[in-house]
């Protein structure tokens, strides 16, 4: 059964090249990111990681844990690393998920016949710190991902999760967000004290809560 945006994320245990992980106890009360990948070696997928691993300090102030998975085993994950962070020029900072039996990949609706029966495709999870999941986007092998747009989504979940706001097209940190339509008028003062722009009655916008 596919997984859905709200489902709690599955638990698993499984080898990584940090050592063995319990995905739960991994994240504690962080949120999660973890992204897979088709095999390792992967042109596209080695990009992506070193483009990961730069970024690991911007996940890191948004109390989100990183975690990639592979089919492949440990001793190719460690061998891969070196060459990502030789070609990257950057040091890959966490843990990739040996998944070689492909009970993860399985768990996770990874493996789409349709696109290769033997390998993941090039999914993405953002789990919550309540561990229920977020978002999914799914990658064709042929689109690298934009961890960039990743963190702006993570920017925009957790603003959302905390006050009745929504954020419009391409919004970015810092700008003006859009107040939830459950939000009467008369209550908007109280609840958005730096002020709002009504430009139609269910259109109605207010700058960042949290800034």
């Amino acid at each position: 059964m596919s997984l859905r945006l709200g489902d709690i994320a599955p638990d698993f245990t499984a080898d990584s090249s940090a050592g063995k992980i319990n995905f739960h106890e991994y994240l504690g009360d962080s949120w999660g990111i973890l992204f897979s990948h088709p095999a390792d070696y992967t042109p596209v997928c080695t990009t992506e990681l070193g483009a990961a691993a730069k970024l690991k300090d911007e996940f890191d102030k948004r109390n989100v844990k990183m975690l990639a998975l592979s089919v492949d085993g440990v001793e190719s994950h460690k061998s891969w690393i070196k060459d990502i962070n030789e070609t990257q020029h950057t040091t890959v900072n966490f843990p990739i998920i040996a998944d070689e039996d492909k009970k993860v990949s399985e768990l996770y609706d990874m493996i789409h016949p349709n696109s290769n029966e033997n390998f993941t495709v090039r999914s993405v999870f953002i789990i919550g710190n309540d561990k229920k999941i977020k978002l999914i986007i799914t990658y064709p092998a042929s689109t690298g991902r934009n961890f960039d747009e990743l963190l702006r989504v993570i920017d925009s979940l957790q603003l959302t999760a905390n006050y009745s706001v929504a954020t419009p097209a391409n919004w970015k940190l810092g700008e003006d967000v859009v107040i939830a339509p459950a939000i009467k008028n008369e209550d908007i003062p109280a609840k958005f004290p730096k002020g709002h722009k009504e430009i139609k009655p269910y259109l109605r916008t207010t700058p960042q809560p949290n800034l």
